[in-house]
């Protein structure tokens, strides 16, 4: 079974202190919206592409665009809002949800997550990463939770039965993956930095 994957890339990105869209920042030769992309298309889990753009990243709209993927245009109300106004319009069932800003999101980690999601028989996933990865880079994550005494943070990957988008708590299943790649989530500068600094590798 084949899923879409929503893309969200309509942030204010506000902690980047920069005009600049995010997702058409560089880490390497390409601008994160494609790094993102391009990881999606190779998924076998994936049969659809949809940016969610806001007003404020028609940039990133263009580029979607010329990456041949389908594109969603948000109110850019917040992530929780635009992401439910896409799937509206959309109609989408079960749908992959990935923030644009993932530069080392793969294929197989896709395609794991997808597997658990349908083999949970729940409505809802959420990837997470151990904090200790986190603090390995020096980085301390927005958000963190106690899952069976263990300290975890969202990567930026959720798989939602879209259908259910409305209901206030969906049960769900947390997929922990020890891949240290998904803990750069670029949000600041120094973010940036050091993803650019680890694809140099």
């Amino acid at each position: 079974m084949a899923l879409a994957a929503l893309v969200m890339a309509g942030g204010k990105a506000t902690r980047m202190g920069s005009a600049a869209e995010k997702p058409l920042l560089h880490v390497g030769d390409k601008p994160l919206i494609q790094l993102v992309v391009e990881a999606l298309k190779q998924s076998r889990s994936i049969d659809r592409i949809i940016v969610a753009v806001s007003p404020r990243t028609q940039r990133t709209a263009e580029t979607a665009r010329a990456l041949s993927v389908d594109v969603a245009e948000t109110a850019g109300v917040g992530y929780e809002p635009d992401m439910k106004e896409a799937i509206k319009t959309f109609g989408l069932g079960d749908v992959a949800v990935v923030s644009a800003d993932l530069p080392f999101l793969t294929p197989r980690i896709v395609d794991e997550a997808v597997d658990k999601y349908l083999l949970s028989g729940k409505p809802a996933l959420m990837v997470a990463a151990p904090v200790k990865l986190y603090r390995t880079y020096g980085m301390e994550p927005l958000y963190v939770f106690d899952l069976d005494g263990q300290e975890l943070a969202p990567v930026g990957l959720n798989i939602i039965n879209g259908r259910r988008i409305d209901e206030p708590k969906l049960d769900e299943t947390i997929f922990v993956v020890e891949a240290d790649d998904l803990v750069f989530n670029v949000n600041t500068p120094s973010d940036l930095e050091m993803a650019r600094r680890k694809f140099a590798e």
